[in-house]
């Protein structure tokens, strides 16, 4: 009589996988067969909730409060990952923030240098930590990175977040960059590019009505939802997706 070894799940690391878009994925990808870990800035109750809900799915799950803008966050976040799965396997980059809406004219330097830290900066060294673990250059197996940025990165956020938009055109091209740098290390890199997507992060700006505002100047008429990101963020990681690489995908029902 044979035995089979054990299964083992794949491990992702979801930052910012709390809340919104980053809550969606990390639930689906432990549906789908993935082990998560899930970072969080400051609602730790939301944290917990996706990370029971992962578990619920079937998936080792932990929730870890790490603030991806500051190196020690960070550092504690790998440290985490390391300690708790010994392994990875993916990285979806999801933690950002949007800044104060406002004119180029009324911004401040402290609103750009926050989201510039948290946005570009954050996302850079997360996928530092993620290369040094998942390249074959470095002993690793390969795996896939998906950062997640918007489609302000080309409609351009004037009027409202100018320095938003701009910090997502920086993960646009550090994304097709960094593809054809590891490619031939079994690293794949693509990003996603949600568009009016109903999440908190419109209230949390102060714009709560802004989806049902601005719904109209959709060809689709409606804004989407978390989850129709997170299946083009899980298709990304997935095999079906294993030539695709470079890649900046729209998510914004045609805007």
């Amino acid at each position: 009589m044979s035995t089979s070894a054990p299964s083992v799940r794949p491990v992702l690391l979801v930052t910012g996988g709390g809340r919104g878009i980053g809550a969606a994925v990390a639930r689906l990808a432990a549906a789908r067969g993935h082990d998560v870990l899930l970072t969080y800035r400051s609602d730790a109750a939301r944290a917990e909730a996706t990370a029971e809900a992962a578990r619920a799915a079937g998936a080792t799950a932990h929730a870890i409060q790490a603030d991806v803008a500051d190196p020690e966050g960070r550092a504690q976040c790998f440290a985490a990952l390391d300690a708790r799965f010994g392994r990875l396997d993916a990285l979806v980059n999801n933690a950002g923030i949007t800044g104060p809406t406002g004119r180029l004219d009324e911004t401040p330097d402290a609103v750009w240098e926050e989201v510039l830290r948290t946005n570009v900066l954050g996302l850079a060294a997360c996928s530092r930590e993620a290369i040094r673990r998942l390249s074959t250059r470095h002993g690793g197996r390969g795996g896939a990175i998906v950062n997640v940025s918007s489609r302000a990165s080309t409609i351009g956020g004037g009027g409202e977040w100018v320095h938003y938009a701009a910090s997502k055109g920086a993960v646009d091209t550090l994304t097709l960059g960094l593809a054809r740098e590891v490619a031939a290390e079994g690293i794949r890199v693509n990003a996603v590019n949600p568009g009016l997507i109903d999440t908190e992060l419109h209230a949390a700006a102060g714009l709560p009505d802004r989806v049902a505002r601005m719904s109209a100047g959709v060809p689709m008429q409606r804004g989407g939802s978390a989850e129709e990101v997170a299946e083009a963020v899980l298709w990304l990681l997935s095999p079906a997706a294993s030539y695709v690489n470079g890649a900046l995908l729209p998510v914004g029902g045609g805007r």
